[in-house]
């Protein structure tokens, strides 16, 4: 067995109980262990006097001599307190520890040691809580920047990083390269070893970072090379070609003209659907830029050649809406649909299910639109033609599997509201074509947005008020669901993998707390207690979060106090209001679709982003957020967000559709990449490589490396 392919239990002090630990974390070998990446990095070596760390009000690392005995005290039962105090050129500071009873010995009359913590200052005397400690030898510090480790319940990042330790130990020479040798000296790339061996345990800012960057290139580059091997050559023959293109009676059913952007995505989807090789196109645009009504088209083109066509929507609510707005299209063109969900009766579900499967084109339904329903069993396609997903980030890979394998070889055509930049689309949808729809309908008011920090919060309240007063209704987001959550479905994206704790970071821990749904909600509710509030959050059951968004869309809700997950949601005409809260822990692209929201029907509407960070010197977070106070086209707003928060949130808010539907690959570096242009260059890599050698043959070692990483089979990649 590869000693990479070892179990962690081969590693002295771990046995099966920690073992067990490590599996809830996804690590089960010894390079499992060792490609586990620290999170971030403590500056120990940025040695501040106690004077110094007390103003700064951070954790921070001090230099101390052990100025008196330690004392032990049992302040009760299972309580123990450890006392002593130590000084520097800048004062004494009372050193406390809890619960650490063998820790008494350890501190000698004048030795020297490294404490790291908060300085909290009481008077003219400093104090130090359970800081941790190391002994300090001006010959031989300690090192300088020490990894923190993502944990779970039962093992300490200690325990942890002295794992992480002896597996390299272990490991470090079976660690092969497998990066061709004129790459690595061609992007001057330091060896694997070395990567892995600094980005635990870096000797200085420059290992780390050169560590970085290779493991980066690594996951940017294998990536690439997997999307390209796992591109089918030819796409299989045998879909449903439609020569009767036209859709001039389609238009003339609609109340309004196409514009030129969805003229142009129809066209697309129209020249695709007219081959024998099966559609696979992804239609991009904002929220409200008519996505729906191009898959309308579509669809009436594959009913109009005798075939069927099928939308699956992520909730019942927003199926029950798309059912409303095509029916009545499809209705005055003799077009027979279909609303099958979760909430359908029995009776119906079996009537409809029929309707379906029918033989005879005058009792088959031709157009039927739901939710997960249609994957249940029993639903059969009779004259499969068309599968439409919307917003598809929101379904497995597993539940677009089923569905298409219930519409074998039909047209599919998938469709999202969140716009990437071109280059990302490539990256993040492998071999889906893709048609952009860059305009929005005439008459789409834009939405007025502002910046503004808690000393708005009184006028914010006001502007509610009025708001409602006028009829209008409020979303409010949350990045958090309750206390205690770090984030919900948010992508926060604020401490990035390779922090170090300095100043900077120290004054961040500091700033406005979270606010959360459940809490902010209970909040409001008390300061109107005249209007309607409600909340919604991904932790809700299904049944529970459609009733609070059937609520708020029919106007029994004044204000609804959210998570993102309201960002594909119902359309309410009436919400002329977006309010969201630490609105700096969110990426623009994301902000841009809340912000889509609201502005869908006559009301004047207006966004508004909460964040102390656009208060005082201007942050990188105070510069995007403006930035969007700006900016109203989705485009550009997910190019500026590229260049200014990098690839990485891409691939955190997409993990679970693009980067898993690749085999389950896992990028841990990558998603919290913020160099493009690192990106660009290793995809440039792999795609040359690829050009001259599209097997792989020369390199068997990488290939191996890939189809291991995408779990590809081998008739997939030869």
């Amino acid at each position: 067995m590869n000693i990479l392919e070892r179990p962690v239990t081969a590693l002295t002090g771990v046995g099966s109980a920690r073992a067990n630990t490590y599996a809830k974390m996804g690590i089960h070998t010894l390079g499992d262990l060792i490609l586990h990446y620290p999170r971030a990095y403590e500056n120990r070596g940025d040695i501040k006097t106690l004077f110094e760390a007390s103003m700064i009000g951070g954790k921070c690392a001090v230099v101390l001599t052990v100025a008196t005995e330690v004392k032990s005290t049992n302040v009760r039962r299972g309580m123990n307190l450890l006392k002593f105090r130590a000084y520097d050129d800048s004062g004494t500071a009372e050193i406390t520890f809890f619960n650490q009873p063998y820790l008494k010995d350890k501190f000698p009359l004048g030795a020297e040691f490294r404490f790291y913590g908060r300085v909290e200052q009481t008077g003219r005397r400093y104090t130090m809580s359970s800081p941790v400690v190391e002994y300090f030898d001006p010959t031989s510090p300690p090192p300088d920047l020490v990894p923190v480790y993502r944990m779970t319940e039962g093992i300490s990042g200690k325990q942890i990083s002295t794992n992480i330790a002896s597996a390299l130990s272990v490991c470090e020479a079976s660690l092969e390269d497998h990066l061709p040798p004129d790459v690595i000296e061609k992007q001057r790339l330091c060896s694997l070893r070395f990567a892995i061996k600094n980005i635990h345990n870096p000797t200085d800012y420059r290992s780390l970072a050169a560590a970085k960057r290779r493991l980066v290139f690594d996951e940017f580059f294998y990536f690439a090379l997997g999307i390209g091997m796992s591109k089918t050559k030819s796409r299989p023959s045998g879909a449903p070609v439609f020569k009767n293109a036209d859709i001039k009676e389609f238009l003339s059913a609609l109340p309004y003209k196409l514009t030129d952007a969805q003229s142009r995505a129809v066209g697309e989807i129209l020249s695709d659907m007219q081959r024998d090789t099966p559609m696979n196109r992804m239609l991009v645009g904002d929220v409200g830029c008519g996505k729906t009504v191009c898959a309308a088209a579509a669809m009436y083109v594959a009913v109009k050649n005798g075939r069927q066509a099928v939308l699956m929507a992520p909730t019942e609510i927003l199926a029950r809406q798309h059912y409303a707005d095509l029916s009545e299209i499809f209705g005055k063109l003799n077009i027979s649909s279909a609303l099958l969900i979760g909430a359908t009766t029995a009776a119906q579900k079996k009537k409809i299910k029929a309707a379906i499967s029918s033989s005879d084109p005058k009792e088959r339904v031709d157009v039927v639109i739901g939710t997960q329903a249609l994957l249940s069993d029993g639903v059969e396609f009779a004259a499969p033609g068309l599968v439409v997903t919307d917003e598809q980030h929101r379904f497995g890979v597993n539940q677009r599997a089923t569905l298409a394998g219930k519409n074998e070889k039909a047209h599919l055509l998938v469709m999202s509201a969140t716009p990437i930049p071109r280059s990302m689309a490539l990256i993040m949808y492998g071999d889906l074509d893709v048609s952009r729809i860059d305009g929005m309908p005439p008459g789409r008011q834009r939405v007025d947005t502002f910046a503004v920090d808690e000393s708005y919060r009184a006028r914010l309240e006001i502007f509610i008020e009025k708001q409602v007063a006028m009829g209008g209704q409020v979303y409010i987001v949350c990045p958090a669901v309750e206390e205690g959550d770090d984030e919900d479905e948010a992508a926060l994206g604020e401490i990035g993998l390779f922090e170090i704790s300095t100043k900077e970071n120290a004054a961040r821990e500091e700033k406005t707390p979270l606010k959360t749904a459940v809490e902010f909600s209970a909040q409001l509710s008390k300061r109107f207690p005249r209007l309607s509030v409600a909340f919604i959050h991904g932790k809700m059951k299904s049944a529970e979060k459609e009733r609070v968004m059937q609520d708020f869309a029919e106007g029994r809700v004044n204000i609804l106090v959210s998570t993102t997950v309201i960002e594909v949601g119902v359309n309410v005409p009436n919400a002329c209001l977006m309010i969201v809260e630490n609105a700096d822990r969110f990426g623009l692209s994301q902000l841009h679709q809340l912000r889509g929201r609201v502005g869908r029907g006559h009301r004047k509407s207006y966004c508004v982003l909460v964040s102390d960070a656009v208060k005082g010197p201007e942050s990188v977070a105070a510069k995007r957020l403006k930035s969007l106070c700006a900016l109203y086209d989705g485009y550009q707003i997910a190019e500026q967000d590229l260049l200014m928060r990098g690839p990485g949130d891409f691939f955190r808010a997409n993990q679970n559709d693009a980067i898993r539907q690749s085999g389950g690959i896992k990028l841990p570096l990558a998603e919290q990449c913020d160099d493009a242009s690192l990106m660009n260059t290793a995809f440039a890599e792999a795609n040359k490589l690829l050009a001259s050698d599209r097997e792989l043959s020369a390199y068997p070692s990488l290939k191996a490396k890939v189809k291991s990483m995408f779990s590809l089979e081998a008739g997939t990649m030869n």
